[in-house]
């Protein structure tokens, strides 16, 4: 019957229809998630780690660092605390502390960018412990603020705060960032 194979034969094309139109959107959503991945995977590979001999300390947050390829040592600023200034109170501790502990040693860095001045900004490792988290923890250095946002060492300078240690115990210890307003 040519009505009945009619029937047959539309069906058969809408049972198609839906599957080619889940197997479309299977595809785009899949195109879609490899788009987002691949943007993901770009920016987190936007850090640069490298490994590297501390070689000097300028202060509680700058040390200086050769790498394995030779050349000068780079200039390097722990991302995410503040050290007093060398002319503060507190400063040369805070740089002594850094250099007892770093110098000559090696640090993984994990830097995605320079500051203002041309210094490497990292995350610095030593031995896998996060030199940043000591240096806040044993009161050397502030958890870096930024409006509401109390830093990523918060936790550090909290404890080092209550136990009053290193500029804590120090009553006359000012945040650098109130130094830099004063000079302003």
């Amino acid at each position: 019957d040519p009505l009945h194979a009619s029937k047959t034969a539309r069906k058969s094309v809408t049972k198609k229809v839906p599957n080619l139109k889940t197997h479309i959107t299977l595809l785009l959503c899949s195109l879609l998630c490899s788009l987002l991945c691949s943007l993901l995977i770009s920016s987190t590979a936007y850090a640069k780690v490298m490994a590297g001999v501390v070689t000097r300390v300028s202060d509680g947050d700058t040390l200086w660092v050769r790498l394995p390829q030779g050349g000068a040592p780079v200039k390097v600023r722990f991302q995410g605390l503040d050290a007093p200034e060398s002319c503060q109170d507190w400063g040369p501790q805070a740089a002594k502390a850094l250099s007892a502990k770093a110098l000559n040693q090696t640090v993984m860095l994990s830097t995605r960018a320079r500051d203002d001045y041309g210094r490497l900004i990292a995350h610095v490792r030593m031995d896998g412990d996060d030199l940043g988290a000591w240096m806040v923890e044993q009161g050397h250095a502030w958890s870096q603020h930024h409006r509401d946002d109390l830093g990523p060492y918060a936790a550090q300078e909290r404890r080092a705060r209550a136990a009053k240690r290193g500029l804590w115990g120090a009553a006359t210890a000012v945040d650098p960032r109130e130094l830099r307003k004063w000079r302003r």
